[in-house]
């Protein structure tokens, strides 16, 4: 009977929809007991210092230093409270106010990457949803409290698990109701006083009313035993955190900010750039509610952080730096097919400077890249062509450049050796702390150089320049300086270079 109602279930609703075995503590056909495997224990050992969570942060996330200072207090304060109850269960009588988070700040500057980094830095599950999909109970829509069993399910059913992580939801701003809406706000308020609910502190049924599984199962195990166990989950040590943009908060701020200076002549200072970001600084609660906001909801929300706008300075800097670039990814994606890629300076700024453009942070970057190297995705794996570099030219006419690519060997093979040298100069920065710059012409000479000789510009600029750090870093206790630009004669009389640089520093020492 049962093998038929499985078979029933998959007809109807499809492979998504499994059944648990109801029958799986009776003895199997061989006569041996299966007994379910038992789910491991949650330790909780949380350690962690606010300063080791920023530090982390750092490595994946760019500028946010004040929000990521604020994050990490609020994190380290929850969990060392969550630890302290875990291990002693008469903590959780005294009273504590939980360090819930609301994040404002534009879209794309690493809200969801911060918390994504936290939760997996601590290993705890974590949850993201928008907050557009719920609906008060009882109207079509997704339910508040489907965020806490989908929070089990990504701790994979571990109950103990599942109670210490954390929800991460998007886009709150849009549940705000405004002061002046006329009728029922099904998204609204509803929303707020659901979540208000998983705030404070009370037990979710993990059986959701529309879950068809779940109701199955329940059915089954009513059959077997006659009873049907009740599975819940408390929401007390659950860290909730909301985000959004939170467009027309500024005037809000503003407004106040003006009423209270003249009305009591108070010494409030405006920013003096009219920025978003900047009023979000002087934020109250007070400012929550007359953007929407239920007094409750947002009193249950303490904590209050703000992610700054990010510029092209930035999102250079995330190409180049983070730990987390999308250039990593183009890297993996040609080099499945055997292609080295190399993004140089002038094609990461150039990338930065489109992706600012779109107004969308950092995310506009994947898209600027998907639509730059789509067409050498396609065309290169087909191709002999082994390796590239980015430039600013490929990302402005990326189909011109393709074209001379795959056309033109000659002139691929030395765009790559150009970079090659740029690179060496940069390696030879970081080893020596000398900035070395080869002119065009010395340039040109070294890819002509490694041609002819069949070596690679690593090993000819090694060979050229030798120790010539040693020459480079008496100049500079000389003279004081570190930038050298290296001309052609570099590299045909080394030697004689460095020497009668040497000498002329002895003239000009300061």
């Amino acid at each position: 009977m049962e093998k038929e109602f499985q078979e029933f279930v998959q007809q109807k609703y499809g492979g998504s929809v499994r059944l648990i075995n109801a029958s799986a503590g009776e003895p199997s056909p061989e006569g041996e007991a299966e007994t379910p495997e038992p789910k491991k224990a949650f330790d909780l050992k949380f350690d962690l210092k606010p300063k080791e969570i920023k530090q982390y942060l750092d490595r994946y996330v760019i500028k946010q230093d004040e929000a990521k200072k604020a994050l990490a207090i609020a994190v380290c304060d929850h969990y060392n409270h969550v630890r302290e109850c875990h291990e002693d269960p008469t903590a959780a009588d005294a009273d504590y106010s939980k360090q819930n988070i609301v994040m404002l700040g534009p879209t794309g500057v690493g809200k969801t990457y911060l918390i994504r980094h936290i939760a997996k830095l601590i290993g705890v599950p974590f949850v993201k949803a928008d907050a557009t999909r719920f609906s008060e109970t009882g109207y079509v829509g997704a339910n508040v409290d489907d965020l806490i069993r989908e929070l089990v399910t990504q701790a994979e059913d571990n109950l103990e698990l599942g109670q210490y992580g954390i929800i991460y939801l998007d886009e709150a701003d849009k549940i705000a109701t405004p002061p002046n809406i006329i009728g029922r706000d099904v998204s609204g308020r509803g929303v707020q006083i659901g979540l208000l609910k998983l705030m404070e502190e009370t037990e979710v049924d993990l059986r959701s009313g529309n879950d068809v599984a779940s109701q199955m199962r329940a059915a089954m195990e009513f059959q077997k035993s006659g009873k049907v166990e009740k599975e819940v989950i408390n929401t007390r040590h659950i860290l909730f955190i909301i985000s959004g943009a939170f467009t027309g908060m500024a005037d809000i701020i503003k407004k106040r900010m003006h009423q209270s200076k003249i009305g009591f002549n108070a010494e409030i200072t405006s920013p003096t750039d009219d920025t978003e970001t900047q009023y979000f600084e002087n934020i109250t609660p007070k400012d929550f509610i007359d953007f929407g906001f239920e007094p409750e909801f947002i009193g249950r929300l303490p904590v209050h952080v703000v992610c700054t706008e990010l510029g092209v300075d930035d999102l250079f800097y995330i190409l180049k730096h983070s730990e987390g670039s999308i250039i990593r990814q183009y890297e993996n994606a040609f080099r499945a097919y055997g292609i080295t890629v190399l993004f140089s300076e002038c094609g990461l700024q150039r990338i930065a400077e489109k992706a600012i453009a779109q107004k969308t942070g950092a995310r506009a970057l994947m898209t600027v890249c998907e639509k730059v190297l789509r067409d050498y995705k396609f065309e290169l794996p087909s191709t002999g062509v082994e390796e590239f570099v980015v430039t600013a030219e490929v990302v402005d006419a990326p189909d011109v450049e393709l074209k001379r690519i795959t056309a033109e060997p000659d002139y691929n093979r030395r765009t790559v050796m150009c970079e090659q040298v740029r690179r060496y100069e940069a390696q030879f920065y970081t080893e020596h702390q000398l900035q070395i710059q080869f002119d065009a012409e010395a340039t040109a000479l070294i890819c002509e150089r490694a041609i002819a000789e069949a070596q690679t510009v690593q090993r000819v600029c090694d060979q050229l320049l030798g120790s010539y750090q040693h020459g480079l870093n008496l100049i500079k206790q000389n003279t004081g300086q570190s930038t050298f630009t290296f001309p052609k004669a570099v590299l045909e009389n080394p030697d004689q270079v460095l020497e009668e640089w040497i000498r002329e520093s002895y003239t000009t020492k300061r």
